[in-house]
């Protein structure tokens, strides 16, 4: 009995050793997974339909493919996102290139570049207080519009658009810049304005009330410009570059699935980021941006770009130098994520 008691103990020692040997090596898998993430701080400028194959890549989950553990900030402002940025609160920023010109031209020894550009055209809609089947930029003169920050990306398109049709943004109407960002639409519906300039969800918002109409899209009528862009400080890049690249290649991943698949698709994939939206409206702002071209093909941020950017912000006055497209625009990650 005691033989046959002594070999069960034993067999009984030798099964635990094995399962504590498993366990452990279990333990030592997860945890080699978990140290190979990197974390990285994510500051968008604003949580925008607009911004769709972003959340793409989050919600299909090809940051984690990337090895990446994403968290994403909302700055509101890109004056906010490249505070952030500046001060190391983000890693990485996302929000008009116009920011990175400004910081450069300040004399910051650490500026930041863009390394990849997600928006091709303008995401904001003019929005009036009735139905205009006929409308032209010549509706605008002599009335008040509901404009955007000064020197930002929206309110410098939406003047670019004005001086190509020959009217003079400070002469020929009033535009009130003194209502914060994403506030218009409330103004508007409050009777601010006889026309607004807005984003989504605010334009589709508003004609969902019937407190106004999209008359026209300030994408389809600037044309192609570089609206929005990902940036990190040149030190960051510099010592990350495994990082900038595992990001851009999960950006390009959201880009070529949103650019593939339908307006209903995409809605379906980002609808846990915007979870107040409902999915036909949602699918119809996914369907305008979608149909005017807004998001680029690859995530490269072209010269050509880079030098209408600068004419943009130099026509609106906002423009002390010209910096050299290599020192702000680092192409080689987003060329990289294309092959």
């Amino acid at each position: 009995m005691k033989k046959h008691l002594s070999r069960f103990m034993a067999l009984a020692l030798c099964l635990t050793g094995v399962l504590i040997t498993f366990a452990g090596c279990g333990n030592s898998e997860k945890k080699e997974t978990k140290d190979t993430m990197e974390n990285v701080i994510l500051n968008e400028v604003a949580h925008s339909i607009f911004y769709a194959p972003m959340y793409v890549a989050i919600e299909e989950g090809y940051f984690k493919e990337e090895g990446i553990n994403l968290e994403l900030v909302t700055g509101f402002g890109a004056d906010k996102t490249m505070t952030a940025v500046l001060s190391g609160e983000a890693d990485i920023g996302f929000m008009g290139p116009e920011t990175t010109v400004y910081t450069r031209n300040e004399g910051s020894e650490d500026y930041v570049v863009n390394f990849a550009q997600l928006t091709q055209r303008a995401g904001n809609f003019l929005v009036a207080r009735e139905e205009l089947p006929d409308f032209t930029w010549d509706d605008l003169r002599g009335t008040e519009v509901l404009g955007g920050r000064k020197g930002g990306m929206p309110e410098m398109v939406f003047e670019y658009i004005l001086r190509q049709n020959n009217i003079d943004p400070a002469n020929d109407l009033s535009i009130d810049q003194s209502i914060d960002f994403g506030s218009t639409a409330a103004a508007f519906s409050g009777g601010k304005g006889d026309f607004s300039v807005e984003f989504e969800p605010g334009a589709t918002a508003l004609e969902t009330e019937g407190d106004g109409y999209v008359v026209a899209s300030l994408g389809v009528d600037s044309g192609y410009v570089p609206y929005t862009a990902f940036s990190a400080k040149s030190s960051y890049m510099e010592k990350n570059p495994d990082v900038i690249q595992k990001f851009t290649n999960a950006l390009q991943k959201g880009l070529e699935y949103t650019l593939s698949h339908t307006p209903e698709e995409i809605a379906e994939v980002i609808s846990p980021q915007f979870k107040e939206t409902d999915m036909d409206t949602l699918t119809t702002i996914v369907s305008r941006y979608h149909e005017q071209e807004t998001w680029k093909e690859n995530l490269i941020f072209e010269e050509s770009s880079y030098n209408l950017l600068l004419d943009i912000l130099s026509e609106s006055g906002e423009l002390t130098d010209r910096p050299a497209y290599k020192d702000l625009i680092d192409s080689s990650f987003a060329e990289k994520s294309t092959k």
